[in-house]
């Protein structure tokens, strides 16, 4: 994992599948993901393996968009999804769902490759902080309430 990476954990009371139907259909982004204001063209929806999607999204209040590609989906299981930003900046999320005795075990890791290399890793310290982790766990921390009601 980069230094631009972000990994949270979060113990959800529903299954795998439950999970994974909510977090693969790109119109209900908007109902747990803090930092989301809205898709534009979508290949598939429910998002699949090979799918693309247009996102909005806003950090400190600069709405930028996202272009993602579903590079690997094991419904239920795994999903890997990259994309390609502003100024050539790249993102990869794995959602990675585990079932348990009491419902799914999810891991969310967000590795974000900011343009023009190590100066662009710095300013991306100072310009944003800990903002990807509290988003994280936040939009974690919505899902969790949306799957479990």
């Amino acid at each position: 994992m980069s230094d631009n990476a972000v990994r949270t954990t979060i113990e959800l009371a529903a299954s795998p599948q439950e999970v994974w139907d909510v977090i693969m259909d790109a119109n209900r982004l908007d109902e747990w993901v803090t930092i989301h204001r809205r898709v534009g063209k979508v290949s598939e929806n429910p998002l699949v393996e090979g799918a693309t999607m247009d996102q909005v999204l806003c950090l400190r209040g600069v709405p930028f968009k996202v272009k993602w590609t579903v590079k690997e989906a094991e419904p239920g299981k795994l999903a890997v999804m990259e994309g390609r930003g502003p100024a050539r900046s790249k993102a990869l999320i794995r959602d990675e769902l585990e079932e348990t005795e009491g419902g799914t075990k999810f891991v969310y890791v967000n590795e974000f490759n900011p343009p023009f290399g190590p100066l662009g890793s710095a300013a991306q310290r100072v310009l944003v902080g800990g903002i990807p982790e509290r988003e994280a766990q936040t939009s974690l921390e919505k899902l969790k309430k949306l799957v479990e009601n």
